[in-house]
């Protein structure tokens, strides 16, 4: 015969509301009580009938997370952080890519596919806040990301001013005074790219130090090869460089390659420095350095906040903003070496 949740429940001497509250992730329940019913849960190889509890409840068990896309490391990292997140909590994650597609952001906010799931994580690319009316959606959603601030909605993001001017502010630190950016969007209103060049250009002002323009290189897309262009644009230009701070780790690893087809020593010559600390980051040669923005916490985060939302639709709250904690990530790509 197989378990029940009222097995569950004399065992840890706890109600049946109560086990179906810690099942279904509700937050507000003593860490000793929870541990009670999860180890009456385990001891018993207790097995929650999903299929049962969402028709119940008229739910579907299944979020969607949208994403620019998933080559890009970041958003593919994120998007496994989001699914063992959710996993946790009994959710399935659907993955959708927008490929930063303005039609097709657009698309995931119309609302045609909310009968799949119950809510929706959503990391615009192209919107803006001209676009903000599109956001009043009457279905849970979080937001990810530096697009829309201000919404209807709960918001989470990350220090990317603060994080970059830190980053770059390692880069002084070695005694670097030829400072490059790579992954800048030139005429950008909202964005990773302004807030992390903003980063740069406060970490300047702090040391007292001026930026040659001539040091701020454009890119489009954060890939590998838009870091190797721009670094070999500036490189063939005869800008003199001692640094590179990219503004994540795909350009800066191609940035690293770039150098070191032309020779160039990473850090002794050229010290590099990227941003969200990928897993890639660690096996590079040389290891990178980079700005770690928090992104188990954000994943954990926006599940906690989207799967509260679920539960409580209908129960009017004001939307949160959470702004995750950053951490730089010193490896051989800087090292302490200085100039």
């Amino acid at each position: 015969m197989s378990t029940t949740m009222h097995d569950v429940a004399q065992l840890a001497g706890v109600s049946i509301k109560t086990v179906s509250n810690v099942v279904n992730g509700y937050p507000y329940i003593r860490d000793t009580t929870r541990d009670r019913v999860l180890a009456a849960i385990k001891e018993l190889d207790y097995q929650m009938n999903v299929s049962a509890r969402n028709l119940r409840s008229g739910r579907t068990g299944m979020i969607c997370l949208a994403v620019p896309e998933l080559s890009l490391p970041y958003f593919a990292e994120l998007a496994d952080s989001v699914i063992r997140a959710a996993e946790d909590v009994g959710l399935t994650v659907i993955i959708e890519q927008t490929g930063a597609d303005r039609a097709r952001e657009l698309e995931i906010l119309s609302g045609k596919r909310k009968h799949l799931t119950d809510g929706l994580i959503f990391s615009p690319l192209e919107l803006g806040p001209e676009d903000k009316p599109a956001f009043d959606v009457s279905f849970p959603m979080v937001l990810l990301g530096e697009r829309i601030f201000g919404s209807s909605h709960d918001h989470v993001t990350m220090h990317n001013v603060e994080a970059a001017r830190a980053a770059t502010a390692h880069l002084i630190g070695l005694g670097r005074r030829r400072i490059a950016l790579i992954g800048a969007h030139e005429g950008e209103q909202v964005g990773s790219a302004r807030l992390r060049t903003e980063g740069y250009v406060r970490a300047h002002e702090d040391a007292g130090m001026e930026i040659d323009p001539a040091l701020i290189g454009e890119a489009g897309m954060w890939h590998r090869a838009n870091g190797a262009e721009t670094m070999d644009r500036m490189l063939d230009a005869g800008i003199e460089i001692d640094a590179v701070f990219a503004l994540n780790d795909a350009l800066a690893l191609g940035a690293m390659h770039a150098l070191h087809q032309r020779r160039i020593a990473v850090p002794e010559q050229v010290a590099v420095i990227g941003f969200d600390d990928i897993d890639e980051a660690r096996y590079a040669a040389p290891p990178l350095s980079s700005v770690s923005p928090g992104r188990e916490d954000i994943a954990r985060t926006a599940v906690h906040l989207l799967q509260q939302q679920i539960e409580d639709r209908g129960t009017p709250r004001a939307p949160v903003e959470i702004v995750a904690d950053y951490e730089i990530v010193v490896r051989e790509s800087t090292s302490g070496v200085s100039a």
